[in-house]
């Protein structure tokens, strides 16, 4: 049996999951208000604007993304449809292929950016100062760079929830 979280522990815990979702759930509404763009939609026009030529294999776009490639073709047709990125052969390899940034996608960023920079300041940046900036940066690069080494080769360990860990 795993052994439970100490109270303070768990109450990092869930006070991460729940804020987190919160914010995220915030910033897409607020998102979607000022744009038709999904939080998604926005990552992903983020990327593809500050890559060389404005473009990137499709697979190392998932990975930059932190998608399964399946969820990136998803991802990549709806926007395609609405003329934000288009899809087209990578030149130095046929059989693969690269999502490029539209004019339309970049257009849409553009005017998007000021709104959701302004709504990331306001549930998140502006309350924190720069220590608590330095040590959320420290932590989640941290954690970011042990997942992505452990990837999703480790084993799965049984919890009672995914996102509440047993206190028993």
């Amino acid at each position: 049996m795993t052994e439970s979280l100490d109270g303070a522990r768990m109450a990092c815990w869930r006070a991460y999951i729940e804020s987190s979702q919160r914010l995220l759930t915030q910033l897409e509404e607020e998102l979607r208000a000022v744009s038709e763009l999904s939080f998604a939609d926005y990552h992903v026009l983020v990327r593809l604007s500050e890559a060389p030529g404005q473009r990137l294999r499709m697979g190392e776009l998932a990975g930059r993304l932190i998608f399964s490639p399946s969820r990136l073709t998803y991802q990549i047709s709806s926007m395609e449809r609405r003329g934000l990125v288009a899809r087209q052969a990578c030149p130095q390899d046929r059989r693969g292929s690269e999502a490029v940034l539209t004019a339309a996608g970049l257009l849409a960023l553009r005017e998007a950016a000021p709104h959701h920079l302004a709504s990331v300041r306001r549930h998140l940046m502006d309350d924190l100062d720069d220590g608590e900036v330095a040590c959320l940066t420290r932590v989640f690069e941290r954690l970011g760079e042990r997942l992505n080494a452990v990837g999703t080769t480790a084993p799965a360990s049984p919890t009672p929830s995914a996102t509440e860990p047993s206190n028993s």
